[in-house]
């Protein structure tokens, strides 16, 4: 049986988001809460407020391949996703696509 990998995205207490990967998202984001050794070292730092997206990517690798074109976005396309809860990308590069026009491959 496969492993299902999400990508999620944290708020911090400051405003800033965080993006990661997980297979079980509330245990990773607790984890970043209590400030565990397992916590990312830039939430250790920026304590998290909230998690505010997380969507269903499928292997491991398409989510690696998501979460860094989702970290190279320029924020205010970050908050569109967060706000809006659309996260379309290609299933094969993991390209995202801001809008699902004329995307035969997006999920």
């Amino acid at each position: 049986m496969a492993v299902t990998w999400y990508l999620y995205v944290v708020r911090t207490v400051k405003g800033s988001l965080y993006a990661g990967i997980a297979t079980n998202v509330t245990r990773r984001y607790q984890e970043h809460v209590t400030g565990s050794r397992k916590a990312a070292r830039f939430l250790r730092a920026n304590p998290p407020k909230e998690l505010a997206f997380k969507r269903r990517i499928g292997s491991r690798s398409l989510a690696l391949k998501v979460e860094y074109r989702f970290k190279r976005l320029p924020k205010r396309n970050k908050e569109a996703i967060v706000r809006t809860g659309n996260l379309h990308f290609d299933r094969e590069s993991g390209e995202i696509r801001l809008s699902r026009r004329n995307c035969s491959k997006c999920h």
